[in-house]
């Protein structure tokens, strides 16, 4: 059944292609039926797909299936052809899988929205282009995907383009990306001229057999990653992700959690021997990963919008994601992934919960005490907060020490220590937005809470099978010091991506690392019940005392201003100098002027066209006596 694994991509792709035709003369039920089906499809191919590898010998690694040859010139081919082998398989079951379950609630959440068949046409679109990424067996065609998921998340992102700041939102995602994607391109190109082929299979025998120089793959690598920093919200161009907020929650969901945030980690651990082969390379995927990390969880201790701060935190998280690549550590950053896409997906939709409960409200300023409104949410949105925030032993714990530890181990301390440093502030903030919003005194407007209710089923469902799999995620990749043969994660992604340095610690200095990752959690969470249970006037006080670092944080470095002084605002106002002196008098002007020159001409050869014979008759003679003249003189 393993053959079947190219229909994977293709089935949300048809369920898009008849909602787009069809989507406004067909019921709601429908709707969501199909689109559900499609993706569900996909995943269960995916699962026989992902057994049926497991079956075969790893020499048989990839299974390529070419459907038809798309661009050929002279010798240079590039096929549309899939792939599937263990990272492709983790991608698709994660992709679909965390996917349908969002489709699912997307039903409930999205269920009086006008626009509800083009938002179910744009969501079964994102997830063909995100799985046609990761099961592309070129890096061309991963491109068709990576600019599709692009595209995808401009759709939805401004899906409610009523409202200008969910259009701004969308353009402003579309652009900041195209930037990274200038050098994901060159990357490409470098790989046509030198290495000769597209294919990854390719790609990597040419590194492996020393085709590429150490100062080649630089280049390469750093090209592509500049790609991976833009869809992936890395510093510098992490500044679109907070703004995509504006999107439906369960959009939110899907890019943090399954799709485009993911995208950069994947073609970084794709193309691990190449960052293995340029330690340069991998130390500034590394430390732009710890820097990130710590950098935005800092943001996200101050906001007070519930979807911003899962923001931040996913910017975050991508990071620590980066580190894992950065050390060499690609499983664990690929493991840190995979346990991220269930956590995160769960405190989105679980927001998504909250907001449904009080009429969209997002102000965490305006929540307290409704865990005992919300039996359900609560307790879901407290395990994805305890999963995120690493504590033993769901599955964030699993996936966050894996990376710190692997850092450690490439004695990489600088990014060891701010990966700590790091999960104190997740902690913190994480359960900053617990207490805020479920507990303490109510805050509630008296609106909100007149309708104050929990979500229906095909809303509370999910959030129950998310918060399951957050639990036990983790325990597929567990330390070594609970014995070697554990990690099987780490053993059926190793055919694909071996660890880029060997290095083993001993029994006892991993418990020493494991200790302080689980008391860097518990002190962080403990230090957020200080400050907003036991003495909320903590808060304010350290904001009465400290103003300036308090607003420096509310209001995200300025970097916003400052990209809008430093390149929006030249751009736009080049632009219009551009247009009001190139434009309008140069290029009009010649177009104007040439039409004018024509009308003109036609005027004055009018006046020879008088419709009296006379006239005629002593035009010819004329010309005729001026014939002569020239002959006889």
């Amino acid at each position: 059944m393993t053959e079947i694994f190219w229909l994977i991509p293709f089935l949300p792709l048809l369920s898009s292609f008849i909602l787009a035709i069809f989507g406004r003369t067909l019921p709601k039920k429908y709707i969501s039926f199909q689109a559900c089906l499609a993706v569900f499809a996909s995943f269960i191919i995916s699962v026989i797909s992902f057994f049926g590898l497991l079956k075969i010998s790893q020499e048989s690694y990839p299974l390529i299936k070419s459907l038809f040859t798309w661009i050929a010139s002279g010798s240079f081919t590039i096929n549309f052809s899939l792939q599937f082998d263990p990272l492709s398989a983790v991608m698709a079951m994660v992709v679909s899988g965390v996917g349908f379950i969002i489709h699912v609630y997307s039903v409930g959440y999205m269920d009086k929205d006008k626009g509800y068949s083009r938002y179910f046409t744009y969501l079964n679109l994102f997830t063909f282009a995100m799985l046609l990424l990761v099961m592309s067996s070129n890096i061309v065609l991963m491109f068709v995907g990576w600019e599709g998921v692009g595209l995808c998340s401009y759709l939805l992102i401004g899906f409610w383009f009523e409202k200008d700041s969910a259009a701004n939102a969308g353009k402003k995602a579309f652009i900041v990306t195209r930037i990274g994607d200038l050098g994901f391109l060159l990357g490409i190109f470098f790989i046509f001229v030198h290495i000769g082929s597209a294919e990854f299979t390719a790609i990597n025998q040419a590194i492996s057999g020393g085709a590429v120089t150490q100062g080649l793959a630089t280049l390469i690598a750093l090209l592509l990653f500049m790609g991976a920093v833009g869809k992936s919200a890395q510093i510098p161009l992490y500044v679109w992700l907070p703004d995509a907020m504006e999107g439906p929650t369960p959009v939110s969901a899907l890019i943090h959690a399954a799709t485009m945030v993911t995208a950069g980690v994947y073609m970084v651990c794709r193309m691990n021997l190449l960052y293995t082969l340029s330690g340069t390379a991998a130390l500034v995927v590394g430390v732009i990963g710890a820097v990130t990390a710590v950098y935005a969880a800092t943001m996200a201790l101050t906001q007070n919008d519930i979807k911003r701060v899962l923001a931040y935190s996913t910017i975050s998280q991508i990071g620590y994601m980066f580190i894992g690549c950065g050390v060499g550590a690609y499983s664990a950053g690929m493991f840190h992934l995979y346990t991220h896409a269930f956590f995160k997906s769960l405190l989105f939709l679980s927001a998504g919960s909250v907001m449904h409960a009080l009429s969209g409200e997002l102000d965490m300023r305006k929540m307290g005490g409704l865990r005992k409104y919300l039996p359900f949410t609560y307790p879901a949105f407290l395990i994805g907060a305890i999963a995120i925030a690493g504590v033993p032993f769901l599955s964030g714990f699993f996936s966050k020490d894996a990376i710190l530890t692997q850092a450690f181990a490439n004695k990489q301390y600088f990014i060891w220590i701010l990966g700590v440093l790091g999960a104190i502030l997740t902690a913190f903030y994480m359960f900053r937005l617990i207490f805020l919003t479920f507990q303490g005194e109510e805050r509630l407007e008296p609106e909100a809470k007149e309708h104050l209710h929990e979500s229906p089923p095909v809303m509370t469902i999910p959030l129950g099978i998310l918060a399951f799999f957050s639990i036990i995620a983790g325990f597929i990749g567990v330390p070594a010091v609970f014995g070697e043969k554990l990690n099987w994660f780490n053993k059926f992604l190793e055919p694909v991506m071996r660890p880029g340095h060997e290095v083993h610690l001993s029994i006892q200095t991993e418990w020493l690392l494991i200790i302080i990752s689980v008391a860097v959690a518990l002190f962080g969470i403990y230090l957020a019940y200080i400050f907003y249970i036991k003495k909320p006037q903590t808060p304010h006080q350290l904001n009465a005392k400290f103003p300036y670092v308090y607003k420096l944080l509310y209001n995200k470095y300025y970097v916003d201003e400052i990209y809008n002084a430093v390149f929006v605002k030249p751009v736009v106002r080049g632009s219009e100098i551009v247009y009001d002196n190139f434009d309008l008098k140069v290029i009009d002007g010649a177009v104007n002027g040439s039409a004018s020159v024509t009308g003109l001409s036609g005027k004055i050869l009018s006046y020879l066209q008088t419709g009296l014979i006379k006239d005629y008759a002593l035009v010819f003679l004329f010309g005729v006596i001026l014939f002569l003249g020239y002959l006889l003189f």
